[in-house]
């Protein structure tokens, strides 16, 4: 390993946490799969498909694919609502398609430390960027100590648990899901990678419209599938410059696995024990706000 790999390191692998690249640019080299899991049973309308982005490549619809996941009252969820994504590094031809969707409004959970030179978003002309930085803990740190997947496994669960148990990550989702409700047109929820604080914004949505928790589990996973290519792209990277042991290592870190969104629901149900107590008294939404949300998903 390089003098110049082993400075850079610390801060290589903390982005690899939040999804970043550890090497290259995001673009997909594969197309993300054509259907989804989870769909309902009713006769699906024709429906305008979610725009497959070659440089955005977990950029879908949190109502999810063909007519939309079915929630309250057997309805499918409104798409072209809101989307989920990492980051809109878009080239320009996705950058174009963007501004054909009617989006209002972006909201970057990014941290600093993660918006690079390169790395920040491109968006349509109109489109407001709201940034809510959005992790626990020292993330450097913590990821420093990892020996083992288990351990990488573990601190991807533990992760999530802080999106219930942290006050500071709760004040922002408080400050996304408030200007979602408040917001007209659009909206767009990322991160770098688009999977564990998008994950969580996502299923915590899906959830509150009744979408089912094996539907929303799926869809959660649908990261692997959708990132596949840029994600082995900076495991081959990281096996190349460090070896198989490293691989194996970071791997759980760029993937998603069902436990790491179960345990922050797990951790949502012994702190509050609901998803509504959570967004009435964990977040502090008001009943008003947490209706407005539900109108905009399945009204």
């Amino acid at each position: 390993m390089s003098r110049h790999l082993s400075r850079s390191t610390g801060l290589v692998i903390t982005l690899g946490v939040a999804g970043s690249l550890f090497f290259g640019s995001a673009a997909a080299v594969a197309a993300p799969p054509v259907g989804g899991p989870g769909l309902g049973s009713q006769e699906s309308p024709v429906v305008k498909p979610t725009p497959v982005l070659s440089s955005v490549d977990n950029f879908r619809d949190l109502a999810g694919l063909d007519a939309g996941y079915v929630g309250i009252g057997n309805k499918h969820l409104n798409r072209g609502v809101i989307y989920r994504s990492n980051a809109l590094i878009a080239n320009d031809s996705d950058l174009a398609t963007l501004g054909t969707l009617g989006i209002t409004k972006v909201y970057d959970l990014r941290t600093a430390g993660e918006i690079t030179p390169g790395k920040e978003d491109r968006l349509p002309a109109g489109v407001t960027r709201t940034w809510l930085p959005t992790l626990a803990g020292d993330i450097a740190g913590q990821v420093s100590q990892l020996k083992t997947p288990a351990d990488s496994v573990a601190f991807m669960e533990n992760m999530n648990r802080t999106f219930v148990t942290d006050a500071e990550v709760r004040k922002s989702f408080t400050a996304l899901f408030n200007d979602i409700a408040a917001t007209s047109g659009a909206q767009v929820i990322h991160c770098t990678a688009g999977k564990d604080r998008t994950g969580w914004a996502s299923a915590i949505l899906q959830s509150l419209v009744g979408v089912s928790p094996q539907t929303i589990m799926s869809d959660y996973l649908l990261t692997n599938q959708y990132s596949a290519a840029s994600i082995e792209r900076q495991l081959a990277g990281v096996e190349a410059a460090r070896g198989p042991e490293a691989r194996a290592l970071y791997s759980p870190l760029l993937h998603v696995e069902a436990s790491y969104l179960q345990a922050g629901l797990d951790q949502l149900k012994a702190s509050y024990g609901s998803v509504q107590n959570y967004l009435l008294n964990g977040l502090g939404l008001d009943p008003q706000t947490i209706r407005t949300l539900v109108v905009k998903l399945v009204g």
